[in-house]
């Protein structure tokens, strides 16, 4: 490279796939310098980052999909000290009027990161809400496999042994179970009664391995929790699972949110006109952003409008004044989310841990 070409400063983008990257550079007036498509490895990931270094002062990078494809190049960079950024892929329209390929892509990421359209840094993935985030996944793939667990075993029972059918009529569904998962089948399975039975029997004790996993997992789920953010868990209405998908949403680097304001967009409770004809004045929260986020501060809301005496009171006066109750919801949750960002942004007291959490026994 030549000095002149050393002093530029330039800008890459990188459109990520499960085998391979693709990175394009270009410079600061977003012309195109070069592209090259790199192995989705450690190694790829070194070549990456030399190559782009080549073309001069490398200012800032933007990545499409750090938290998925591009999680392993993101971390590796970061540690060579380069500044990333997140970049959402090419809304549908430039695509039909541009086309779509991975050089295209990588370019539009580079140009994206350049003009500073994309500004959102990537969540660092490295904590202790990375550990809760992984756990979570596994805690609700059980809850729903234990939902369709019980589900089929009604089914089973609408169309199965009518003398079965009787039996478990009367019973709770935790009798219900656990009466199943001791049924004894006859070895002629070419019977519709006894295969139904061995189906049952299955389902059934499926559902209490389901279960233990799931308390297995709650247990850890709470006991990280309390670390990453004890105040959180202080807060009226907020429980583990919804301080969980917080922490979540914020990830281990929260500092990344900027204000309060971004924390709101980014739960998708941050107030947009709606006004039209004849009713001005009126706003309703935006539909994007992160939905579990959203939902976790829908749940805190219900939480206090029934329980907590001070949301109660707020209620009632809201309604005197003539607001509906989705309206005094919306409120709510962009008041909650302001609280909320507080609590997250704040750093957390270290607290003793006298020993590991104890896992249920299988």
């Amino acid at each position: 490279m030549t000095n002149d070409l050393m002093a530029l400063d330039v800008f890459g983008g990188v459109d990520t796939h499960s085998r391979t990257h693709h990175v394009a550079v270009v410079d600061g007036l977003g012309r195109e310098l070069g592209d090259r498509e790199f192995p989705a490895t450690p190694a790829g990931y070194d070549a990456l980052h030399s190559w782009l270094v080549g073309f001069g002062q490398l200012v800032l990078v933007g990545v499409e999909g750090t938290g998925s494809y591009g999680a392993g190049l993101m971390r590796t960079l970061t540690r060579a000290g380069t500044k990333l950024v997140e970049v959402d892929r090419p809304d549908r329209t430039a695509r039909r009027a541009q086309g779509k390929s991975d050089p295209l892509d990588a370019y539009a990421a580079a140009r994206a990161a350049a003009s500073g359209r994309a500004a959102g840094t990537p969540k660092s993935r490295d904590g202790i809400v990375e550990s809760i985030r992984c756990l979570r996944l596994a805690q609700r793939s059980a809850i729903k496999a234990r939902t369709q667990c019980i589900n089929q075993i009604r089914a089973l029972l609408v169309n199965g042994p009518i003398d079965l059918r009787e039996q478990m009529r009367p019973l709770s569904t935790s009798q219900m179970l656990k009466r199943l998962s001791h049924l004894r089948p006859t070895a002629d399975f070419t019977r519709p009664d006894s295969a139904c039975r061995l189906a049952l029997r299955s389902l059934a004790r499926r559902h209490g391995d389901l279960d233990r996993e799931i308390k297995e997992l709650h247990h850890v789920i709470a006991d990280l929790t309390e670390q990453a953010a004890p105040e959180l868990l202080e807060r009226p209405g907020v429980g583990v699972q919804v301080a969980a998908q917080l922490l979540i949403t914020a990830g281990d680097n929260p500092d990344r949110l900027g204000s309060e304001a971004s924390f709101a967009h980014l739960a998708g409770v941050a107030p947009v006109p709606a006004s039209s004809g004849k009713r001005q004045n009126r706003h309703r929260l935006n539909r994007g952003g992160d939905r579990a986020a959203n939902n976790a501060l829908y749940t805190v809301a219900l939480v206090r409008m029934r329980y907590h005496e001070p949301t109660r009171a707020y209620v009632q006066r809201r309604t005197a004044e003539g607001l509906s109750k989705k309206d005094i919801i919306r409120c709510l949750k962009r008041a909650i989310a302001r609280e909320m960002f507080r609590v997250l942004t704040t750093p957390s007291k270290p607290i003793t841990q006298s020993a590991p959490p104890v896992l249920l026994a299988a």
